[in-house]
């Protein structure tokens, strides 16, 4: 087991992600989200709570990995996905990466209420050897 190299946390309101939507239709998730994502969510009733958590997962993220979302980091080049167990986990879809980062390092817990999405992140390094 890596040591923690990074830690994030974000919280979003679902009305925000809801009214953006309202806004902006499916500009704003094309921007946003990956089309895996946006399958996942829409395939709920009320999309919104699981796309608020996504949006709250890529923000913790780039905190955990100290970048932010700009140049260097863009909302879809983080993607979030469901293992076999239904657990979900981190992709990073970018060649401009730090390769010393791989995705079964970043773990990620969600949790929403209708009102709330949170999202937390640790970055662990590789085991020396691995």
């Amino acid at each position: 087991m890596g040591r923690i190299v990074g830690i994030g946390t974000d919280i979003v309101e679902v009305a925000r992600i809801q009214s953006a939507y309202a806004r902006h239709g499916d500009r704003f998730l094309r921007r946003i989200f990956t089309p895996g994502e946006i399958a996942y969510a829409f395939h709920f009733r009320n999309p919104y709570p699981s796309l608020a958590a996504r949006f709250a997962a890529k923000e913790a993220v780039a905190k955990a990995l100290g970048t932010g979302i700009g140049p260097d980091l863009s909302f879809r080049q983080i993607e979030v996905f469901c293992n076999a167990k239904n657990a979900p986990g981190i992709r990073l879809n970018s060649h401009n990466r730090d390769t010393k980062i791989d995705d079964h390092d970043i773990l990620l817990s969600l949790s929403h209420t209708r009102g709330l999405a949170v999202a937390f992140v640790t970055i662990r390094s590789s085991p020396v050897g691995v």
